[in-house]
């Protein structure tokens, strides 16, 4: 199996790695607007440099598409039709209109779309998923989740994000509707610049809390910021009538427990590579399986939409003081 990968930024070596790592994978080939960034990352991994000329060609059995979201609108548009499986990461788009557009486009050409939404590929949160809907955890009250990146974005990351709820917090809604089965009904979010005013200039924020209500009745607490002083931070907590769960906490977890009982922040995790490094290992590898038609989508496309659906939901939440209907947001 051939796979082509666009972009040889973070995401793109990350995926170039792990699918030369890959036995089922008989060819890697990277293609970057940067051919000297992109025929250094094929010469680390022993891949094969495509020139960008040709980057919409087709010249494989798979596509990995890890370019900046900015640039989604225009690979989509040349890898789609040509009707092979890609894997695009997470946000197809910052519009809903752009994101359905790709959707409409992969199913027109028959091109299976799987969404690099990589915390569901997290082996704590997958056994908690499990747990949820086995039935094991029993009637599920509530979900708290915690969302705290390592360290600021830079200035040029932020003006081309689309702020803390569209980039940051989508994480968090897809693992909602992945864990409880349910759309979500109701957002309500709060956010605001406690530290770094660089997001203030640009309408964004360092802070947030989102407040969910889906339509099985699952309450849910999302608590995200842009800083951690201590390191990267995400966890869930799963509650019901039979079990109570946790995931993401460990003697990795940056945080200091006062009573001193826990053996916390050893080590702690430094960025979201290194919190779900085997967790965007474990996604590559689904992909191969999805490819090769071995199993079903593990994020179909819809999860990409629907998540910013409750991003855009909680920025109208923002803009009126009131729970917001997320069915009623387009």
């Amino acid at each position: 199996m051939r796979v082509l990968v666009i972009g040889a930024g973070r995401m793109g070596a990350l995926r170039v790695e792990d699918l030369a790592a890959d036995p089922r994978v008989t060819e890697v080939i990277v293609t970057n607007h940067n051919e000297n960034k992109g025929r250094g990352l094929a010469e680390n991994f022993g891949a094969t440099l495509l020139p960008w000329a040709n980057a919409m060609d087709e010249v494989a059995d798979a596509v990995v598409v890890a370019v900046g979201t900015t640039a989604h609108d225009e690979v989509l548009s040349g890898v789609l039709p040509h009707g092979i499986p890609v894997l695009c990461e997470k946000p197809i788009a910052l519009t809903l209109a752009v994101t359905q557009e790709a959707i409409d486009l992969a199913n027109a050409h028959g091109s299976d779309l799987q969404i690099g939404f990589q915390r569901r590929f997290d082996s704590s949160i997958r056994g908690m998923q499990e747990a949820i809907q086995s039935g094991k955890v029993g009637t599920l009250y509530s979900l708290t989740m915690t969302t705290h990146d390592m360290t600021p974005s830079t200035r040029e990351f932020m003006a081309g994000s689309g702020g803390i709820f569209r980039d940051l917090h989508v994480h968090d809604f897809d693992l909602v509707r992945w864990m409880t089965g349910s759309e979500i009904k109701t957002a309500y979010a709060t956010k605001a610049v406690r530290e770094f005013q660089d997001y203030a200039d640009l309408d964004d924020a360092d802070v947030s809390a989102v407040n969910i209500v889906t339509v099985s009745g699952v309450q849910v607490l999302i608590s995200g910021t842009r800083h951690g002083a201590l390191g990267h931070d995400v966890r869930v907590e799963a509650f019901g009538s039979q079990d109570s769960l946790s995931a993401g906490l460990n003697s990795r977890t940056p945080l200091h427990g006062l009573e001193n009982e826990l053996a916390l922040n050893q080590n702690p995790y430094q960025g979201f590579v290194d919190r779900f490094r085997d967790a965007f290992r474990n996604e590559t590898q689904a992909f191969v399986s999805f490819a090769k038609g071995e199993t079903e989508n593990p994020c179909p496309p819809e999860s990409a939409l629907e998540s910013l659906r409750v991003a855009i939901a909680c920025e109208q939440s923002i803009g009126s003081g009131r729970a917001v209907e997320v069915a009623k947001v387009s």
